[in-house]
């Protein structure tokens, strides 16, 4: 069901205490990965693992909790894809949005207030050709123009939301340049994929959470553990933590912030933006006759002034002074991208390791 900006509050409609706060904060940075994940995390919060459990619980029931797994980095995986903005007449959007919303490579679709009004994202296996598909759904929504928009440079990608209140809105980090676009290693196995597929569905709360999936994929939980571990340390995994409804936590406005900035200074200036803790995604794409941003940086606020303030923090420091803010007024799909479902096999080489972007898929007699 699409979700307009009216529906959302300024606060989340459940009460949360001290400790639900922190603990939210807690689990979108830093889910530990041992075999007793709120037994871990009640030790943090000297409490008991019932009352983690239980508040765990009743946060995903209150809708605050989207998921606790896996969020992998497409790309090293063998996955590509774009940003895409696609312009529609008002009376043909809803019929647009629905074409765009079946596509099962379809994670994210909003509308925002721009000529430019459809804004999707676009994820393939290998294999799939990425134009192909987005020439192909413009022409069944019908749409007046569409750009693709792919990420030239990563400058960052992590959406934490400050349960607390208590960060610094306008505050820098200090780690410098986060270590993204590297080479993908696509050595992937058919079991390492056969975990990619188990880690990425939304773990249960329960004491012992990763002992099912073990059971279903045959190997002690030491060896899920271990697996997730090293997706982590070669860069396939992001993160492996809790995932918040952003309106539900309380921030209700998502600003889209876009900025023209000169060709030679885009690396500069992609630094500096990344370094706001504000900022949640920092991406170089394309620019177009009619579309001059090269910049998107990702704001989330509780409401529209939050949003304007940061940006002209923003702007003030690193001097470019032309800017859009480009609200999402309407949420017609949100969901998270699975990978290798379905006949994953289709995405392996004959030697059992995941195929590269491009690459022919196999005859299937």
């Amino acid at each position: 069901m699409a979700v307009t900006i009216e529906d959302a509050k300024g606060t989340p409609a459940t009460q949360l205490d001290d400790l639900d706060k922190r603990l939210l904060n807690e689990i979108q940075d830093n889910f530990p990965l041992v075999e007793r994940p709120f037994a871990e995390l009640a030790a943090r919060f000297d409490t008991d693992e019932a009352d983690i459990l239980a508040r765990v619980t009743r946060l995903k029931e209150a809708r605050i909790i989207r998921q606790i797994s896996a969020i992998f980095d497409s790309r090293m995986l063998g996955y590509h894809g774009s940003l895409v903005a696609m312009k529609t007449t008002p009376e043909t959007e809803a019929f647009a949005a629905d074409v765009i919303n079946r596509h099962p490579g379809v994670s994210h679709n909003y509308k925002r207030n721009h000529p430019y009004n459809l804004w999707f994202t676009l994820t393939l296996p290998p294999g799939m050709d990425l134009h192909e598909e987005i020439n192909a759904l413009a022409d069944k929504a019908g749409a007046l123009n569409t750009w693709p928009l792919p990420t030239i440079k990563l400058h960052k990608i992590g959406v934490t939301m400050d349960m607390t209140g208590e960060k610094d809105k306008s505050a820098r980090d200090t780690e410098g340049e986060r270590k993204r676009n590297r080479t993908s290693d696509l050595s992937l196995t058919a079991g390492d994929v056969e975990l990619i597929r188990a880690l990425q569905q939304d773990l249960p709360v329960v004491s012992e959470p990763f002992v099912g999936m073990a059971q279903t994929l045959g190997v002690p939980v030491a060896d899920v553990l271990a697996g997730a571990q090293r997706f982590l340390d070669g860069a396939k995994m992001r993160r492996f933590a809790a995932v918040l409804h952003h309106r539900e936590a309380g921030y209700a406005y998502n600003a889209m912030a876009v900025w023209v900035v000169p060709e030679e200074r885009r690396p500069e200036v992609g630094k500096i933006m990344a370094s706001f803790k504000a900022v949640s995604h920092c991406y170089e794409r394309p620019t177009y006759p009619d579309w001059p941003y090269a910049l998107f940086t990702m704001l989330h606020g509780q409401c529209e002034a939050d949003c304007i303030a940061m940006a002209e923090q923003i702007k003030v420091a690193a001097d470019i002074d032309e800017y859009a803010l480009l609200y999402s007024t309407k949420e017609y799909k949100k969901i998270r991208v699975q990978y290798f479902t379905e006949n994953y096999a289709q995405y392996l080489d004959s030697e059992g390791r995941v195929r590269k972007p491009g690459d022919a898929a196999p005859v299937v007699e």
